[in-house]
């Protein structure tokens, strides 16, 4: 199990692929604890300012979300979430289920020296598929992980089902540079 981004040009001819399989290894929050150990020293950033607004597509919603909101208000991306949200991320055994469950996952990675870099975007109206990377200051140039997110939405334009597919952070820099500190 993972997931595939692939991406066409406008031949209709394969452009792009990544292609992330579930990690064997789910670090569940060992992964938190050692992306704050690597982020300890940048500096917090005051919030990002944002203009709130309500977009209803799949691909829409989740632009919003990385690119505008986060870092800035749990609230606002919150709203954006069904009350039965299923929240899959697989560095976790278990599935996120609600909006308080998500909420928390949410809160728990928003701290200062990580960012969720978006790159590229399928053009899903009730899904939509991205890639992203995981930049943490203070790691190494080029240690970004990179990941892909599908996420589902609703008659309504809520967030019903998301599915976040990280590289496994256990490889040389950022992470296994700081494994190899800890022997």
């Amino acid at each position: 199990r993972g997931t595939t981004f692939v991406e066409l040009n406008d031949s209709n001819q394969i452009q792009y692929v990544r292609e992330i399989p579930e990690p064997l290894y789910k670090p569940g929050d060992l992964i938190l604890d050692v992306l704050k150990t690597v982020t300890a020293d940048a500096t917090p950033k005051p919030p990002p300012e944002y203009t709130p607004r309500t977009p209803t597509k799949a691909n829409e919603i989740a632009k919003y979300l990385f690119n505008d909101v986060q870092g800035s208000s749990p609230d606002e991306a919150m709203r954006f979430f069904s009350p039965d949200i299923i929240y899959r991320d697989f560095n976790y055994e278990e599935v996120l289920r609600g909006k308080a469950e998500v909420r928390k996952f949410i809160e728990d990675f928003s701290f200062p020296g990580i960012t969720f870099a978006t790159q590229r975007f399928d053009d899903g109206e009730k899904s939509t598929c991205f890639t992203w990377e995981v930049v943490l200051e203070g790691a190494p140039e080029g240690s970004a992980i990179k990941g892909i997110s599908f996420y589902e939405v609703d008659e309504s334009g809520l967030v019903t089902y998301v599915r976040d597919v990280p590289e496994s952070g256990l490889k040389p820099p950022p992470l296994g540079k700081l494994a190899r500190q800890f022997r």
